[in-house]
């Protein structure tokens, strides 16, 4: 089996954000809003504008609160009906991911989002990050309807600090033709050396790639066309 082309995913939360991730070489984009709280579900409108401004495969977050509580009953009330419309206007690639409090994944509110979703591809977001039952969530979403790819800092604020975790998460799921690893968080140039060397090959970033180096400016085109290099 070919080895996969390493894949670089740039957060967008606009149209403008898209097109310059675009323009710099990016595979993927992550679409959400409010990234001063990691990322909500952004409107319609956001996502049909920036649907309409490149062709990239979009995966548009579904969260709509801090933490990776989905909420109780009335949250996964209001994911499942946020999941819906953004499906009807023409998502077909979305993020999700919540824990109970004891820090097992939220089997009910997952599929109850994933039930409207139609068997759509899907990233189970960083929760996995915020919990130190890492093997019982991946048990948990292995081999969910749609599920390919995790992300993942390997549970440490940086990335590269994280390496031997994501080194073997990604060859365990490998052996059991589970989801991909997304590497994201905390994500240094410096750090891509040891996590190519590591096996790792798709990378998600953020403000790495914006043009102050913070969420309040603007997806840089260059610095996108750099990670896309160094990335491979």
């Amino acid at each position: 089996m070919p080895e996969p082309t390493p894949l670089l995913e740039v957060i967008a939360v606009d149209a403008a954000d898209a097109r310059a991730a675009h323009a710099g070489g990016a595979d993927r984009l992550e679409l959400v809003s409010e990234m001063q709280h990691a990322g909500f579900a952004p409107s319609l409108e956001t996502f049909e504008a920036v649907r309409a401004a490149v062709p990239l495969p979009l995966r548009v977050m579904i969260r709509r609160r801090e933490g990776f509580s989905a909420g109780g009953v009335q949250g996964v009330a209001e994911l499942v009906h946020t999941a819906d419309a953004l499906r009807r206007a023409g998502a077909e690639e979305f993020v999700l991911g919540w824990l109970d409090p004891d820090g097992t994944v939220d089997g009910e509110a997952v599929r109850a989002v994933l039930d409207v979703l139609g068997g759509s591809k899907w990233t189970f977001h960083k929760a996995v990050d915020a919990t130190d039952q890492r093997d019982a969530v991946y048990d948990a979403v292995r081999g969910l309807p749609g599920l390919d790819t995790v992300l993942t800092s390997g549970g440490f604020p940086a990335s590269g600090d994280g390496v031997e975790v994501l080194r073997a998460e990604a060859e365990r799921e490998r052996s059991l033709g589970g989801p991909r690893i997304l590497v994201g968080g905390g994500l240094t140039q410096d750090a891509l050396p040891d996590l190519r060397a590591a096996g790792l090959d798709a990378f998600h970033v953020g403000t790495a790639v914006r043009s102050a180096g913070t969420w309040d400016s603007p997806v840089d085109a260059e610095k996108v066309a750099l990670w896309r290099k160094l990335v491979g």
